[in-house]
């Protein structure tokens, strides 16, 4: 017990300087809705900034400590308004790989001033000991370092408690838009925040040595970023306090498994540990700050031109085979594997919107699993290589159950730990990775052992990246790939068509993980040792996002751009007769890749988040429109309507009640809808009309009452299967999915969900046409003149249409429609009148339907029922809900006067 305590006291410097970053992160959280990753980078130019004034030019620590603090605040108000400014309008996703981005900035910054290797410099606080107890002897630099961390967490809180200015950044972290109301600007209030926490992170890293006994390295920086999130993730990025105690726990704990444990790694996976637990099993990610205007980067197409790619890959394979002198063969091996790992990056981020921090940890598992069976078994390489594909979908289908309750912007934060857990468990222990030789490999009797045959090697790895970006294109073009877009856009919305947002989710990992598997086994045998350690340490996942990112990270071509400059690729061969010797003797300007490539991605967000790719492709659009085999496609043509029917299924809703804490939105309501009725829904405004679609829909958890299809009890039943049997919605938010075509969206919802769709999509996505119930919606409402345009460029009455047009895409039993002809004008609302009249009864459909247009819903309706507060108040025909004394009194609060019809 008295180990134990003696760790666990240890640990308490480490804490402290968990506590002050954390603040930090919570501070600019709570200011800018930003988790900014570069916080470590900042903590590092705090903490080099203090040893440069102090130990090389010999200034004293509260001069050169108190400069580096104010010139990290200025660089953090810098950060503010020439970075996240400007991605005000786009998605959290952009910011948050922005953050990363100059996190590689600032790092790669201090290496190339200062190096990688440890400096010695005098410990900013006294490091004497000091004795607790009997036998508890513990350096007194850590309880300065708690003491510091107590303070300016007091300080803080009491600012947001108790000062104008906190209680403006409490006001914009709950509301921006109700602060600036209040005349508080937020860029003044970001600016301040962002400044705060650079400072507070420059604080802890000009105190950091004290933990090391003077000595100073990047390394434990990037390390550091893991045990501050967690600890940030303790306080909600909310609360100083619990911040401030969530440091100090997670720094005893780490340092007491250091006591009970021997094995490598396990200590620096405490912080993961602690975010899992957290952000996973508390089920609740962060809230994310947006507007309107966000986007996210665009996708392609995912078009293949066969001849195109017959010509392209012909000349890059004939060029290495043939042309290329042996110089070029290293760099192509090693621009090969940098791009399938980023192909897996367009599956997973471009393609599903899920945000993976820890691709290159995927790879190095895939040459984890395929090194070892190879070297130690004997195994061959094709077994190998097949073996260590399907490891790493293994692992990644487990890296997705943190994805089943959170996203984007969370799943980074989960991801980036797991990348660093990873790496400190398994590639940094040399009892697993010691000594990973594959030896001589053939390929179907062909010798392509990278050394000898690095020419062979090569191509393979040419071979293979065209083969995988095909397989990545047929996904994009089939149903699979619609419905990861759809989750990408909207979950709630991909649910409602009937897609299982949990099943999209796994198939994204897994695929994205066995593309980065790939990609590392290739990578990993280019080498005659594998050393895991530095080839696949937890930097280069950001590395190979960045470059991807650059490239286009919805674009097919965009990883393929982007694996040009990776470290050690084909940028190497500008400039050098021989780089890879040249590289070797003197790096020159290639040391300085990192640092550009990161400026690159920086600058590419604020200009235009789609990246090289999308750019490339909207200039040439109109030449490419002059040459033959280049031209986009024509539309394809819709299939003649034809009469059919859909499946009978009947609604019936019994004792409906829904609440809200202690409001009653619904209360005991009845309802039915059978095949091919029209029912309409009315009510004044906070009558609990969208509420109880959301109820039916799935999207509430009702309170009691139950909801039955047919005779089976659904009332339990998710969102996706209640579509699948025939019980369809649209929203009066219209949540489209923007990045797909018109086309598509319906595509998506007419879909068929088999789940043999994963894998006959991997080669063969086919032609899928609209049902005949969708085409009829298309002419009814004339959108045909629209199909081939995405969604986001539609005007707000085309967008409302094509709502309505996806909602009756999968052909269900009964349509739940929520005000559909909001911000319709009268021709349209006509036309939308005769699309419902002519569903039910020509196609047998049943129909719900909402509205404020009192005219529309009785000249189209069979029965109408009217809530008020929550009560059904009234039901029966049009005419007899006309004349209703209590439909009058709901409506105008009088009863002499009819409601009025139009």
């Amino acid at each position: 017990m008295t180990d134990v305590l003696r760790y666990a006291l240890l640990g308490l410097g480490t804490g402290g300087i968990y506590a002050l970053l954390a603040v930090g992160l919570v501070v600019i959280y709570r200011g800018s809705g930003v988790i900014n990753f570069a916080h470590a980078g900042f903590a590092l130019v705090g903490a080099y900034m203090t040893y440069h004034l102090q130990t090389l030019e010999g200034h004293g620590l509260a001069f050169s400590l108190t400069a580096a603090v104010l010139l990290t605040a200025v660089l953090g108000v810098l950060t503010h308004h020439l970075v996240m400014r400007p991605l005000r309008g786009a998605s959290p996703l952009a910011r948050v790989i922005a953050t990363l981005g100059l996190l590689t900035v600032l790092t790669q910054a201090v290496q190339l001033k200062y190096g990688t290797q440890q400096l010695l410099t005098r410990s900013p606080l006294p490091n004497d000991a000091v004795t607790v107890a009997t036998d508890v002897v513990v350096g007194r630099y850590a309880f300065w370092l708690v003491g510091i961390a107590v303070v300016t967490t007091l300080v803080l809180t009491v600012v947001s408690a108790r000062t104008r200015m906190g209680h403006a950044i409490s006001a914009a972290a709950e509301n921006p838009r109700g602060a600036a109301a209040l005349g508080w600007a937020p860029d003044l209030l970001a600016s301040v925040t962002w400044a705060i926490g650079g400072g507070l992170a420059a604080l802890a890293g000009g105190l950091f040595p004290a933990t090391t006994f003077g000595f100073l390295s990047p390394v434990p920086f990037g390390v550091l970023i893991i045990g501050a999130l967690a600890t940030a993730l303790l306080g909600g990025f909310r609360s100083y306090p619990l911040a401030l105690v969530g440091g100090l726990l997670i720094g005893a704990a780490q340092s007491a498994t250091r006591h009970w444990t021997n094995q490598t790694g396990v200590p620096d996976a405490v912080p993961f540990l602690v975010i899992i637990v957290v952000l996973v099993l508390r089920g609740r990610g962060l809230p994310l700050r947006g507007s309107v205007t966000d986007r996210l980067p665009r996708v392609g197409t995912g078009r293949i031109r066969p001849a195109l790619v017959l010509v392209l890959a012909g000349v890059a394979m004939l060029w290495v085979g043939l042309g290329a002198p042996a110089d070029w063969y290293a760099p192509t091996i090693i621009s090969a594997t940098f791009a399938l790992i980023g192909l897996s990056i367009v599956v997973l981020t471009g393609y599903a919107g899920q945000l993976s921090i820890a691709q290159f940890a995927l790879a190095g598992i895939g040459a984890f699993a395929a090194g070892r069976l190879a070297a130690f078994h004997g195994w061959r390489f094709e077994p190998a290589l097949v073996a260590g594909v399907v490891v790493a979908m293994a692992v990644g289908l487990l890296f997705a159950l943190p994805a089943l309750r959170t996203r984007g912007v969370n799943l980074a934060v989960v991801t980036f730990g797991l990348g660093f857990a990873v790496h400190q468990i398994v590639f940094s222990n040399s009892d697993y990775t010691a000594k990973v030789a594959p030896g001589e490999i053939s390929l179907f009797g062909l010798d392509i052992e990278p050394i000898g045959h690095a020419r062979n090697y090569a191509l393979v790895c040419l071979l293979l990246l065209t083969l995988t970006a095909l397989v990545v294109a047929n996904v994009r073009r089939g149903r699979s790939g619609r419905r990861l877009l759809a989750v990408r856009t909207n979950e709630r919305a991909a649910a409602a068509i009937g897609v299982n947002v949990f099943e999209a989710k796994l198939y994204a990992f897994t695929l994205s993980a066995g593309i980065a598997g790939l990609g590392g086994v290739l990578l990993g045998f280019s080498y005659p040792t594998i050393l895991y350690p530095q080839v696949f340490e937890p930097g280069a996942s950001i590395t190979v996002l960045v470059l991807t990112v650059i490239g286009s990270i919805g674009y097919l071509v965009g990883p393929f751009i982007g694996a040009l400059s990776a470290p050690g690729g084909l940028i190497t061969l500008l400039g050098s007769d021989t780089p890879a010797v040249a590289a070797q003797a003197d790096p020159g300007w290639q040391q300085y890749l990192p640092l550009a490539a990161a400026l690159a991605l920086v600058l590419t967000l604020i200009l235009s988040q789609h990246g090289a790719a999308e750019s490339l492709d909207a200039a040439t659009r109109r030449l490419r429109a002059r040459i033959p085999g280049l031209r986009p496609g024509r539309p394809a043509p819709l299939p003649a309507t034809v009469k059919a029917t859909v499946p009978a299924g009947r609604l019936t809703v019994h004792g409906l009640t829904q609440r809200f804490g202690g409001f009653t939105a619904l209360d005991a309501v009845d309802l039915t809808v059978g095949p091919g009725e029209v029912v309409g829904l009315l009510g004044p405004n906070g009558a609990g009309k969208t509420t109880l679609i959301d109820c039916v829909a799935g999207n509430n958890r009702v309170t009691a009452g139950s909801i039955r299809w047919g005779d089976r009890d659904i009332t339990r039943w998710a969102p996706y299967r209640r579509a699948r049997a025939g019980l369809s919605r649209s929203f009066q938010s219209l949540e489209l999915f923007d990045d797909l075509t018109v086309r598509e969206n319906l595509l998506a919802a007419a879909d068929r969900r088999d789940r043999l769709a994963y894998l006959l999509d991997l080669v063969r996505p086919g032609r899928p046409t609209l049902p005949g119930t969708v085409v009829a919606a298309v002419d009814e409402l004339g959108l045909a003149p629209l199909l081939d345009t995405r969604a986001q460029d539609l005007s707000y009455g085309q967008r409302r249409l094509v709502a309505i047009a996806r909602a009756v895409a999968s052909s269900p039993s009964v349509l739940l429609l929520d005000e559909p002809a909001a911000g319709l004008d009268e021709t349209e609302s006509t036309e939308l009148g005769r699309l419902i009249r002519r569903l039910a009864d020509e196609w047998g459909m049943g129909i719900l339907l909402i509205e404020h247009d009192v005219a529309l819903v009785l000249a189209n309706a069979d029965r109408v029922v009217v809530l008020d507060f929550g009560h059904k108040i009234a039901e029966g025909t049009p005419s007899e809900i006309r004349n209703d004394t209590a439909v009058r009194r709901a409506y105008l609060g009088e009863e002499e006067q009819p409601v009025s019809v139009g």
